[in-house]
This record gives C-alpha cells, sequence and structure tokens, in this order.
C-alpha cells in the first residue's frame, strides 16, 4: 500500500477509482466499501485509493469539538494495509482546504490529483465549500471530467446499520462486545510501558502503565477488561484496569494492564492491547487484601473467559 501524506505530491503514471471519508474506525460498513473498491479497481485495471484526512475535519472546523476518535492515524494506517488497498492518501485537513467550491475540488483535487476514473461514493456524501454539493452535482462533473460515480445506497448502509458513532457511544457505555462486533475486530489502545508506582508488584499483580500520546483517542468507560498483545511475538493475555485506583487513592486516571505468565521488561516499549470483553466497574475496596481477593477473581474469570473463546 502505497501511503501520501499531502494529496497535491502528484503522481499521474496510474489511474484510480477512489472513495473519500474519514473511515474513523475502519468498521464493517466501510470495510464494505472498500471491499467494493477493491475489486472495482482490479476488475478495471486501476489503482484503489481512499482520500482521508487528518485532522479530522470536525477538529478543525468546529474549535470546541471534545471529538474523540476510534483510530490513531498509525491504527488506521494499519488497518487500512490489511484490506488489500492500492493508495492510502491522508491529506492534512485545514480551513483553506474547506473552502474550496465544489468544482475546484473536483478538479483540482480527484481529477488532477487523484487522476480518478471511477468515485465510489455514498448516497448521502456532500462536498465543496460549505458542502452545498451533492451526489447529483457529482454525477454532474463526472460527465464534464471525464470520470464515473457509483452510488452506496441507502439500502446497502441500511443492511450494515453501523456507524462510528455508534461504536464511540458503546465504548462510552463499556460494551465492548457490541463495539467489536460493529468494527470486525478487538478495539485497540497502542502505546508506550511507563513506570508506575509499582503498587501491583506488592501484590503479586504487577501491571505495565499504558501513555497514549494522542490526546484525541477515544478511551472506553472506567472498569476491568479482558485483553490481549502480542509481545515479542507471543500472545499474551491480561486483563486491564481503567481509572483512578480508587483503592489507594489514586489521583489520575490510568491504565494499567497485568500480563497472564509474562515477567519480561517492558518500560518505553510501544504496545498495542486488544479489548476483549469488559469484566466490571472500577471499585474502591476496604483495604488492599480485599483488592487482592478481587483480582484473583478477576484473574479466574479471565481465563475461563480465554479458555471458552480463543482455546486452540
Amino acid at each position: 500500500m502505497i501511503i501520501k501524506r499531502n494529496l497535491f505530491d502528484k503522481d499521474n503514471s496510474y489511474y484510480s477509482v477512489v472513495t473519500v471519508g474519514t473511515y474513523d474506525g475502519v468498521h464493517v460498513g466501510h470495510r464494505k466499501i472498500i471491499d467494493k473498491l477493491v475489486a472495482n479497481a482490479k476488475a478495471n485495471d486501476l489503482k484503489s485509493t481512499i482520500l482521508t484526512f487528518f485532522p479530522h475535519p470536525r477538529m478543525v472546523l468546529q474549535q470546541a469539538s471534545d471529538l474523540k476518535l476510534l483510530n490513531t492515524l498509525e491504527e488506521k494506517i494499519s488497518i487500512l494495509k490489511e484490506t488489500g488497498l492500492d493508495v492510502l492518501i491522508i491529506h492534512p485537513f485545514t480551513k483553506e482546504f474547506s473552502r474550496l467550491t465544489a468544482e475546484e475540488y473536483v478538479k483540482d483535487v480527484l481529477v488532477d490529483s487523484i487522476s480518478a476514473k471511477k468515485v465510489i461514493i455514498g448516497y448521502d456524501h456532500r462536498f465543496g465549500r460549505n458542502r452545498t454539493a451533492t451526489i447529483d452535482d457529482l454525477i454532474k462533473f463526472g460527465e464534464k471530467y471525464d470520470f464515473e460515480v457509483e452510488q452506496i445506497s441507502v439500502e446497502e448502509v441500511d443492511e450494515v446499520s453501523v456507524s462510528s458513532t455508534k461504536i464511540r457511544k458503546a465504548l462510552e457505555e463499556g460494551d465492548v462486545s457490541t463495539a467489536n462486533t460493529f468494527l470486525g475486530y478487538p478495539y485497540m489502545l497502542t502505546g508506550t510501558i511507563t513506570k508506575g508506582k509499582g503498587l501491583g508488584k506488592q501484590i503479586d499483580f504487577p501491571t505495565a502503565n499504558i501513555h497514549i500520546k494522542e490526546k484525541y483517542k477515544l478511551i472506553p468507560k472506567k472498569g476491568v477488561y479482558i485483553v490481549k498483545s502480542n509481545l515479542n511475538g507471543i500472545e499474551v493475555f491480561g486483563m486491564m484496569n481503567i481509572g483512578y485506583n480508587p483503592t489507594v487513592n489514586g489521583e489520575k486516571k490510568t491504565i494499567e494492564v497485568h500480563f497472564f505468565d509474562f515477567n519480561e521488561d517492558l518500560y518505553d516499549k510501544e504496545v498495542r492491547v486488544d479489548l476483549l470483553q469488559r469484566l466490571r466497574n472500577e471499585q474502591k475496596f476496604d483495604s488492599i487484601d480485599e483488592l487482592k481477593k478481587q483480582l484473583l477473581k478477576d484473574k479466574e474469570a479471565s481465563l475461563a473467559f480465554v479458555e471458552k473463546y480463543y482455546a486452540k
């Protein structure tokens, strides 16, 4: 997969079939569009191309927006690499770019920069300054500039009935199972392991503290989760707590993972944690002993889940 970080770094050595969108989450609905895109490109000897934007347009146009995203940019790239896509263009979204007229957008972007021969787009797609142009306008521009427009019908969209908004809501409510079903893969958190206070080690539950630098990344509801990671080439399961550690009067929100049967040093390494299931809410216990008893129960429940769903 070719990755371009600027739309106007032109390469006219090939023609494209293109779709445009933020593709946050790259969920099962997005996959349906991408599969159609890739198949169409192969059948017509074109390059399958996605044009997406970073930052997310709402973050630029709505300054007060507290929008949280399902993927960091690098996570999105990693997921899209597995789809068979030929070209991913990640264009910096600015207010200036948003002011392109509909025809400027079509001619400068779709035709001159991406060499589009076909555009596959949703029935409700809007574009150009103030998003005033519609799919009907795009079809007319296609006739003028010699590209075909294929519309994804309302029936196809409704059939999937998935949206990034629904997934965000599920995660904010702690409903990882629904989120994962909509995504088509386990929700992931990617960050660097940092040193904590070492309290877990004192009760035989050492934890790895995960620092996520991207402030826009959506962190699910506080609580305890069953997780999976690939550490040094080994599939490792564990349990993760998102919260404030109220039993020991924690003052800031942390993400801590206790990996089962894994004792190697992970400090300063980047790890990806896949969330499989939510176990419970975060609780404040009367003593450290009570906390440890609960952690043993959590571990037992986690291992039972792993054995049932991930047994090899």
